[in-house]
């Protein structure tokens, strides 16, 4: 079955375009929320957002989905992903949303669902609600509409539990720590929990105004929290994304530390410890060969599955793991969250941090990475992968590379681009690769 509107984290788009309305929102409101009506109870949706100015449409339009089917909801306001993956566990709620673009610019916005048990939805579910989009649902009686309620301690109820990650006697005291929140939903949460653990946290992309969520701050613009850190001296900075679901680290030194060195930071000291599960680490396709090659010197294995963190944490829930990620920063550690969680995942970096005493550019390079180049073409139309020049281009790239490196070419599933990356012992080499993919990419698009 083709998708229409749910791609690999949800459906996103732009803004009052394409599938982005406040019309699909409120349908997405009553297919979900007839999907989850089960059992005899009443039953009961968390919607949680970012800071983009579209957020209140679209939490207006999916209240009035909600409630129109029955479905009482409780409003969070701005909140990270997973703390409302963590919430609608909590709170027993049959449904949980975040509506986000993630990293994206302003103009777009999202919409993610979760189960019950805080996890994201299966694809068999998604299949279902997406075709219910298509069909006239029934409307509850006039007595049965839902209530809508907004709760005032969804912050603290947060912050809490990512503290509680940490062990009791672990503190924070003495680290000078640059966080950026990229203007996006941990601008209240993150900054407070770092300082209730006795950090000095110096806060950059805290000032939302609607339209500055992600702009030129956070994890996918580095450059401000880089020269923060250089302007401060601090002993490392910390960058969330949007709806604070990833995170980039910089060492003291204002040099970038990724998703693949924040794995084998977490998956090796967990070993060390006897609280590894699984074996190893589950990553995706675009990670590094030299985190796999560094995981298999200390007797431990790389699961590597499709991109996007749900096909993640598919892999952890069936293989036992409870260490996996993303190269991008989505770091899933299934001892604490349901999700990826930035805050999280940068807790277990600043403990770290503190019991070894060593400088950040010390302790999270972890390993040397093999060359490694990511490209992106961006297309207006069509299928560009299926253009038979760009096959041929493919094929010959393929054995170019064949016993000393990785291809890996594949479409995004949230914008229209493909994303070229090659991988090998021979930059050089790398960098001819991929550059020879894209061109014929262009020429197809």
């Amino acid at each position: 079955m083709a998708r229409k509107f749910f791609g690999t984290d949800g459906i996103r788009g732009r803004t009052n375009a394409g599938v982005m309305t406040a019309a699909t929102a409120m349908k997405v409101g009553q297919a979900a929320g007839t999907y989850f009506q089960r059992g005899d109870h009443r039953h009961r949706v968390v919607i949680g957002k970012d800071t983009r100015l579209s957020g209140y449409m679209m939490e207006s339009a999916m209240v009035a989905g909600f409630t129109s089917v029955g479905m009482d909801v409780v409003l969070l306001g701005p909140m990270p992903t997973p703390a409302v993956a963590m919430l609608t566990r909590s709170m027993r709620a049959d449904l949980g949303v975040m509506i986000s673009a993630s990293h994206n610019p302003f103009e777009d916005n999202g919409i993610k669902l979760f189960g019950p048990d805080g996890y994201k939805l299966s694809d068999e579910a998604e299949f279902a609600i997406e075709a219910m989009l298509s069909q006239e649902l029934p409307l509850a009686d006039a007595s049965q509409v839902g209530r809508a309620r907004r709760i005032e301690d969804a912050r603290g109820r947060y912050i809490h539990a990512v503290k509680g990650s940490l062990p009791d006697n672990v503190r924070l005291d003495g680290l000078r720590i640059v966080l950026d929140c990229a203007n996006g939903a941990a601008y209240h949460v993150t900054p407070s929990a770092l300082w209730e653990l006795g950090a000095e946290v110096i806060a950059i992309g805290v000032e939302p105004n609607g339209k500055n969520i992600n702009l030129n701050v956070g994890s996918t613009h580095l450059d401000a929290i880089k020269a923060k850190v250089r302007e401060t001296r601090a002993d490392i900075g910390i960058a969330l994304d949007g709806d604070a679901d990833r995170l980039i680290v910089v060492d003291e030194k204002s040099q970038t530390v990724d998703g693949d060195q924040i794995m084998a930071l977490i998956g090796t000291q967990l070993a060390a410890r006897g609280q590894l599960r699984g074996g190893g680490v589950v990553a995706t396709v675009m990670s590094n060969l030299g985190l796999e090659r560094y995981l298999n010197a200390h007797g431990l294995t790389l699961e590597r599955t499709a991109v996007g963190d749900r096909y993640v944490l598919e892999r952890m829930k069936a293989g036992g793991f409870n260490v996996g990620g993303e190269q991008s920063g989505h770091m899933i550690l299934t001892d604490h969250a349901t999700t990826g969680d930035g805050t999280v995942a940068a807790l277990q970096v600043l403990s770290a941090l503190v019991s070894s005493g060593k400088p950040a550019s010390e302790l999270l390079h972890q390993f040397d990475p093999v060359p490694q180049l990511l490209k992106n073409v961006r297309f207006a139309g069509g299928k560009p992968l299926e253009d038979s020049r760009v096959q041929e281009t493919i094929a010959e790239a393929e054995a170019r590379l064949a016993g000393k490196g990785r291809l890996v070419i594949r479409p995004s599933g949230t914008e229209p681009v493909i994303r070229v990356m090659a991988e090998g012992d021979d930059a050089a080499e790398i960098e001819a690769v991929v550059e020879q993919i894209c061109a014929a990419v262009r020429k197809a698009a």
